[in-house]
Parts: C-alpha cells; sequence; structure tokens
C-alpha cells in the first residue's frame, strides 16, 4: 500500500483526459483547479475551498478558482434591495 507517485498521476490524468476525449493539455493541476472552480460556482464560501485546498492566504484561493460569468451574474447588488431604482409604473390611462 504505497502512495502513488506524481508521475502515476499525471499519467491517470492524462489517460483520463484522453478517454473523455479532452484535447486540451491537462495534468493534476488541471483537475485541482477545476474542483475548485465547480466547488465556487456551486456556492461553496471561499473560505471552505480555502481549507480544501491548503492554502494559507485567502488571495491564493481567490486567484486560483477563477469566478465563473454564472456566479457573477447571480449575485444581487444592496442597491437593489432598497428599491430605489425600480421602474415607474405606468398608469392604464397613459
Amino acid at each position: 500500500m504505497k502512495p502513488i507517485s506524481t508521475r502515476q498521476l499525471y499519467r491517470i490524468v492524462v489517460e483520463a483526459a484522453r478517454a473523455a476525449e479532452i484535447a486540451k493539455r491537462v495534468g493534476p493541476h488541471t483537475l485541482r483547479h477545476s474542483f475548485a472552480t465547480h466547488l465556487l460556482e456551486d456556492g461553496t464560501d471561499i473560505r471552505i475551498i480555502q481549507v480544501l485546498l491548503g492554502h494559507a492566504k485567502l488571495n491564493n484561493t481567490a486567484l486560483y478558482a477563477k469566478v465563473a460569468t454564472r456566479t457573477v451574474r447571480t449575485v444581487t447588488s444592496p442597491l437593489d434591495e432598497l428599491g430605489l431604482f425600480r421602474p415607474a409604473e405606468i398608469s392604464p390611462d397613459g
């Protein structure tokens, strides 16, 4: 029961990408980045992702896990919550 080597892990990832017909160059770091990005997209708190990735600084996690467009679109501005910018209702009379 010995841990696999870095080289073995790399080969496994490359073979999995080949089997999935992924043409891009991939490695273990690709999986790590994808893992963090998917967690972020699914709404996992970035501080939890920081712990899972073993980062000492939150800045490292923020750079590592790019914020997906889908995640950014779901954020509601505090200004929107105030209701100050709602379009005026048009009366039936015109």
